[in-house]
């Protein structure tokens, strides 16, 4: 079908090389989410190189939410295509690796605070902006998509329902690796529909005003988005 999974040649960082043949393999042979990549015996095999290299390149790919490798069950895609605009760099999921959980403890911080602040000042005006960005999302994740956009205009519309100008102005310092955080999340299997749901859970708790319901709603939240594979992953060392 493809010569993408020729035998390759040993060279310094090799599960990169192993990155780029199969991002060739599934564009060359239209595979598509949900389709199932050979086995790391059979992928090391057609490559020329050990199973370990083989393992850090599917590693990588998973940790990003490009495939989920299911015990005992294989690896499978989880979008359309491997391309380069979609697996980033190692030396970049390093960096984030380094600085999520910073990231993730200001957000439980602020917007604990923030969710409670909202159950206790928001306006109807308010309540439609989250009611909206909620729809919002649901209809991203029934098109396919992840719920990125509306996973955004949920918190900054809980945000602006705090009235906290001052908080506020906190969020807008780290929106960058806030947005990086949410997009780690989302693309982890099943995370959006979940996600989903305790926003939902986070508005009930805002609608009816009960302050540490929201705040313990957000902090569950917070912390289940703390929950994803990069923080589990062991960067590779070598290039073996």
């Amino acid at each position: 079908m493809t010569d993408a999974l020729r035998p390759m040649t040993a060279r310094p960082r090799l599960y990169e090389q192993v990155l780029d043949r199969l991002r060739a393999y599934v564009a060359e042979g239209g595979l598509r989410a949900g389709d199932r990549l050979p086995t790391e015996r059979d992928l090391a095999a057609r490559l020329g190189v050990s199973r370990a290299s083989v393992k850090q390149a599917i590693v990588v790919l998973e940790v990003q939410g490009l495939v989920e490798a299911r015990h005992g069950g294989g690896t499978y895609l989880m979008r359309d295509r491997l391309d380069g605009a979609l697996v980033e760099p190692v030396e970049r999921l390093v960096a984030r690796k380094k600085r999520l959980p910073d990231v993730l403890e200001a957000r439980e911080a602020l917007e604990t605070k923030l969710a409670e602040l909202a159950a206790e000042r928001r306006t109807e005006a308010d309540l439609s902006a989250l009611r909206a960005a909620l729809d919002r999302m649901a209809e991203e994740i029934a098109e396919g998509g992840l719920g990125v956009e509306g996973d955004r205009l949920f918190h900054a519309a809980v945000t602006a329902a705090a009235h906290s100008a001052l908080l506020a102005a906190f969020m807008r310092e780290i929106d960058e690796p806030i947005a990086e955080s949410r997009n780690e999340s989302l693309r982890q299997p099943r995370r959006p529909g979940r996600s989903l749901a305790q926003h939902r859970a986070i508005l009930d708790a805002i609608e009816a005003g009960q302050g540490r319901g929201a705040a313990a709603a957000m902090r569950r939240h917070v912390r289940s988005v703390a929950k994803v594979r990069l923080l589990e992953w062991e960067p590779p060392t070598d290039g073996a």
